[in-house]
C-alpha cells in the first residue's frame, strides 16, 4: 500500500487544543477494511483518507475509530492544510460521498488555513420520541433549551441534532450515558449532537457527542459547524450574508475556534488552521 499517513490538529485556538486527525494520502485508495483498521489504528475522531497523490481533483473518504462516516469538516480543514503544505496554495476539489466540497487553502502570514464549502444544506425537525429521548439521556429538560433556535436534524453533508440551551452552565456540565445515547443517535442516523450556547450574535459556544464514531466528545466539528449556519439561514433565524464563530472543545481542554461564513445560498464556509501533531498523543 503505497502512501503516507499524517497527522495535523485542526481549529486550535492555542497550542494543545483543537481536533486532531488523521490524513493519509496515496496514488489509490485501499480497501475500505484496511482504511478501517488504520483508522481504527489511528485513534482519533476521524482519519481522512486520500487520493490521488497529485492534482488539484481528489477522492476522499472519511473513517472514524468505528465505522466510514459521510463528511468530516475538521478532517477537510487539516486535508486542505496538508494539500497545500505538499502540493502549495490554491483551490482543491475534493469529491467526498456525498458531493464535491470546495476547499481553499492559503496561507497568511506565514501560517496555513483551510476554507471548505459544504455541499447544499437542510434541516427538519426531530420526532418527538427522539428529541424527548436524547434530551432524557442528557438529563435535560425542555424548559432548559432555548426558544429562538428550536431543536432541529441540520445538514451539510451529515446529520446533526442542534439543540440550543439558555444557560452555558448547562452546557459546561454536559454529561451522558455512552451506549444509550450512541443507540439513540444510531436509530436516528445522527453523527453528532451540534449542543449550542449562544453567547452573541457572532458567537456560540457548542458541545459535542459522537458516540457513533466511538468517541465520547469532538472538540471541533466542521461538519456541524456548517450544518448549524445552514439551519439558522434557511430557517430565517439570521439574515444572510452573516459571519459568525463557534468555541468548542474548551470543556475538554483541548479550546477550538471555528469561523462560520453563511452566503445567501448555496453552501456554507467553515474555515481554520491546522497544526503538524509531533507525536501520536
Amino acid at each position: 500500500m503505497n502512501g503516507q499517513l499524517y497527522r495535523l490538529s485542526a481549529f486550535a485556538d492555542q497550542p494543545g487544543g483543537g481536533n486532531p486527525a488523521g490524513v493519509w494520502i496515496g496514488e489509490q485508495l485501499p480497501d475500505a477494511a484496511q482504511m478501517q483498521r488504520m483508522a481504527a489504528d489511528v485513534g482519533y475522531s476521524e482519519t481522512a483518507f486520500i487520493a490521488p497523490a497529485a492534482g488539484q481533483d481528489r477522492q476522499i473518504r472519511y473513517f472514524s475509530p468505528l465505522a466510514e462516516v459521510s463528511f468530516c469538516g475538521h478532517a477537510t480543514i487539516a486535508s486542505g492544510v496538508q494539500l497545500g503544505q505538499l502540493s502549495g496554495p490554491g483551490r482543491y476539489c475534493l469529491h467526498t460521498a456525498v458531493g464535491v466540497v470546495p476547499v481553499e487553502v492559503f496561507q497568511p502570514n506565514g501560517q496555513w488555513q483551510a476554507t471548505l464549502r459544504s455541499v447544499a444544506t437542510r434541516h427538519r425537525y426531530p420526532p418527538a420520541e427522539l428529541l424527548g429521548g436524547v434530551l432524557a439521556a442528557l438529563g435535560w429538560h425542555p424548559d432548559q433549551l432555548d426558544p429562538a433556535i428550536a431543536p432541529a436534524i441540520a445538514y451539510a453533508g451529515a446529520e446533526h441534532l442542534v439543540i440550543a440551551l439558555k444557560e452555558r452552565a448547562d452546557l459546561d456540565q454536559m454529561t451522558y450515558p455512552f451506549e444509550l445515547l450512541k443507540s439513540l443517535m444510531s436509530d436516528a442516523g445522527l453523527t453528532t449532537l451540534q449542543l449550542i450556547w449562544r453567547e452573541s450574535e457572532g458567537l456560540f459556544h457548542a458541545r459535542n457527542p459522537f458516540p457513533v464514531g466511538g468517541v465520547v466528545e469532538d472538540p471541533a466539528t466542521g461538519a456541524a459547524a456548517a450544518a448549524l449556519g445552514g439551519y439558522l439561514r434557511d430557517a430565517g433565524l439570521v439574515g444572510a450574508p452573516f459571519a459568525f464563530q463557534i468555541m468548542q472543545g474548551v470543556a475538554m481542554g483541548r479550546p477550538s475556534r471555528l469561523l462560520v461564513q453563511v452566503p445567501v445560498a448555496s453552501g456554507i464556509e467553515v474555515s481554520g488552521g491546522a497544526s503538524v501533531i509531533a507525536d501520536r498523543d
